[in-house]
């Protein structure tokens, strides 16, 4: 099912910002020589962006952007949008332009489109493995340095959701702050005490014992860490639904099934965003064009 839809955008400031450093990255001091060499100032052509492998695409913003950025009256048609899937050989979009100016921005446009429809593809193997249970896959903060945002989009276009954005808009208590606060109880208590009231408060448990713990301290989510699938279980019978339940750790492909039929109703993956293979593909220039 498409995803597609206005949300798989980002604020165009951010999107300009982060192509500008890519493609300064890419230009150095001596910009394009191979392009300057070879192409006619002014010559025009046009190509076809295209899947080289099955997947989800994510990322045409970014793609665009690129192209943009060099020459700015470009024409970048889509033709499979963020959050479709697409068949190997078939055209994603086709953009036309200043022949130099493609040239330049297509390593950057290709590798932002590739990682994140890379991304957007491994998300939605993932949904299609639980599908029909009512647990939803999200990501973790194990992202990029700067490119978070756009991995975070990239999740979505798969049919995934997100966890917190960063340490700054939801309060996780894992195992470190626990043991920094002395028990659960006064970790909970003390974030209970700062967090205002639009400040959700998650708390990391392994055992049962644990979690009813924190569930006297009334936390609004749990999660549930490296719980085996009957430990899991038992869970979140004890939950009992007097807090949103999230499952992490041990998950792959092969287990994320299992874990979903246990009822929790998240399952977070950092493999999204931290191992997921670049979806392969191409931009090709129109013979003669």
């Amino acid at each position: 099912m498409s995803v597609a839809g206005p949300h798989l955008r980002l604020p165009e400031l951010l999107v300009e910002k982060v192509v500008a450093e890519a493609l300064a990255e890419d230009l150095g001091d001596a910009g394009d020589i191979t392009t300057a060499a070879t192409v006619t100032p002014g010559a025009r052509a046009s190509g076809a962006i295209a899947a080289r492998k099955t997947g989800v695409v994510a990322g045409l913003q970014i793609a665009e952007a690129a192209f943009r950025a060099l020459d700015e009256n470009v024409d970048f048609e889509v033709l499979i949008r963020d959050g479709e899937r697409v068949q190997a050989g078939l055209q994603i979009a086709r953009v036309a332009g200043d022949a130099g100016a493609l040239l330049t921005a297509e390593r950057v446009a290709l590798n932002f489109l590739g990682h994140m429809s890379g991304i957007a593809t491994l998300t939605s193997s993932y949904m299609d493995k639980i599908s029909g249970t009512r647990a939803k896959i999200i990501d973790t903060r194990k992202t990029r340095p700067g490119l978070r945002a756009f991995e975070k989009l990239a999740v979505r276009a798969g049919g995934g959701l997100n966890h917190r954005f960063g340490l700054f808009d939801a309060i996780l208590i894992k195992d470190n702050h626990i043991i920094a606060a002395g028990d659960i109880g006064a970790a909970l208590d003390k974030a209970r005490e700062r967090a205002g009231h639009m400040v959700k408060v998650e708390i990391e448990v392994a055992t049962i014992a644990e979690l009813r713990e924190a569930l006297s301290h009334k936390p609004d989510a749990v999660l549930l860490d490296n719980m085996p699938v009957a430990t899991l279980k038992e869970a979140v019978a004890e939950v009992a639904g007097r807090a949103i339940t999230e499952a992490s750790g041990g998950v792959n492909l092969e287990t994320v099934r299992a874990i979903a039929e246990t009822g929790v109703d998240l399952i977070s993956v950092g493999a999204l965003t931290h191992s997921a293979p670049v979806l392969d593909i191409g931009f090709d220039f129109d013979q003669g064009g």
